[in-house]
């Protein structure tokens, strides 16, 4: 009783502060990873119960947190700038899975070739909640806040048939024997993108029509939002697509069809998701972080340093060119991928289905990989928007 009480004393303050924290060097991730982690070292809560809760809540904020980015997204202006963010996650993150592996290979040279290749493959999906600041400034133009978010929304799920197939082929985790991979690398990135977009069309629809017409209130407008996304991501799921894709294309879609005419919608889903977020964090925390620090080696270390200041950079600098796009631009998109939910996510995927100890290995790696990406994305977010903003000419 005396944790929970801590907790919720905690979310107040930082409630309260939250607005003038975003310019200072401190996020909300970085403070509930930070959180989680002193409480580790207490009896105050229970952590085979949290532990337990940490898959179901981290799988649900990643949902709602790619439905309502999307939601946010101008699919006019997207579809103007659209080489950019397909660039970054056609070509950008295969050749970060490719580099990644082969920097993977050169500091655990013990491993198998899949097993790192699989590694690489989980630590190439970002999440633009660590570098929220960069997104919701006003200064940094909107074609770069918008391509950091599609590109955040869609590599989740584009990630997620090679982080299985690689997984198989490293026997992390068992292979069914009628598997055809390339039917269901197919289905998963064919049905997740239909079944949300008619999800999240449909969706629209229906909610302009309830409001016109006085059918509902802005309270239930909320609710229903969060189920949306919901029935998006089941739906992909059990139809054989990919759940993440589903969330996001049905949130592009519904926020386009929307356009802002159901304010109370984001507001309320914002602040929902932002709360199952910081518990994924805080369970993060508690459950994984004190663990994993123990297991940060050296050759770990300059592996995540590796992927965090050499791989990404590199492959999202490759990846567009020919763009025309200045440096400094290229550089902003390469520095500010940080790896958060999906891969933590993904890992605990890999480790809850394998018996074999390199599963829980590649779990240790992608925890540190977390903390130490919410840490540094953190500090440079505030700052490198506002440099951004600035020499970008807004």
């Amino acid at each position: 009783m005396t944790g929970l009480l801590i907790i919720t004393v905690a979310t107040i303050f930082l409630a309260l502060i939250a607005k003038r924290l975003s310019s200072t060097v401190i996020t909300p991730p970085m403070f509930f990873l930070a959180l989680g982690a002193l409480f580790s070292f207490t009896d105050l809560l229970p952590k085979e119960s949290a532990q337990e809760g940490l898959h179901l809540v981290a799988e649900v904020a990643l949902v709602i947190l790619l439905f309502l980015d999307a939601a946010k997204v101008d699919l006019a202006e997207l579809i103007r700038e659209r080489t950019v963010p397909l660039r970054m996650l056609l070509i950008g993150l295969p050749l970060a899975i490719l580099l990644g592996t082969g920097g993977a290979f050169l500091l655990l040279p013990d491993w198998p070739l899949f097993a790192l290749a699989l590694l690489a493959a989980i630590l190439g999906p970002t999440d633009a909640a660590l570098g929220q600041s960069v997104i919701t400034d006003p200064s940094v133009p909107e074609m770069e806040r918008q391509s950091l978010s599609v590109e955040s929304g869609m590599n989740d799920g584009l990630a997620l048939p090679a982080i299985l197939l690689f997984a198989s082929l490293a026997a992390i985790t068992p292979a069914s024997e009628t598997t055809n991979w390339f039917t269901f690398i197919a289905l998963q990135l064919t049905l997740g993108p239909l079944i949300g977009g008619a999800v999240g069309y449909v969706g629209g629809w229906l909610f302009l029509r309830a409001d016109e017409r006085k059918y509902t209130a802005s309270t239930y407008e909320g609710i229903s939002t969060l189920a949306l996304a919901g029935a998006a991501y089941l739906s992909a799921t059990l139809l054989g697509g990919n759940g993440f894709i589903a969330a996001f294309v049905a949130g592009l879609a519904f926020g386009n069809i929307v356009k802002g005419r159901c304010q109370f919608i984001y507001d309320f889903t914002e602040s929902e998701g932002q709360m199952l977020s910081w518990a994924a964090f805080f369970l993060l925390g508690l459950t994984l972080v004190p663990l994993a620090t123990q297991n940060l080696t050296l050759p770990v270390f300059l592996l995540i340093l590796t992927s965090l200041f050499v791989i990404r950079p590199l492959a999202i600098w490759l990846s567009l060119t020919g763009t025309g796009l200045p440096p400094r631009t290229r550089i902003f998109f390469g520095w500010f991928g940080p790896r958060g939910l999906a891969t933590a996510l993904f890992a605990l995927l890999i480790a809850g289905n394998s018996e074999d100890a390199q599963g829980e290995a590649i779990l240790m790696i992608a925890i540190n990989a977390v903390w130490i990406s919410a840490l540094l994305h953190g500090v440079t977010a505030a700052f490198g928007a506002r440099w951004y903003g600035r020499y970008s000419g807004k």
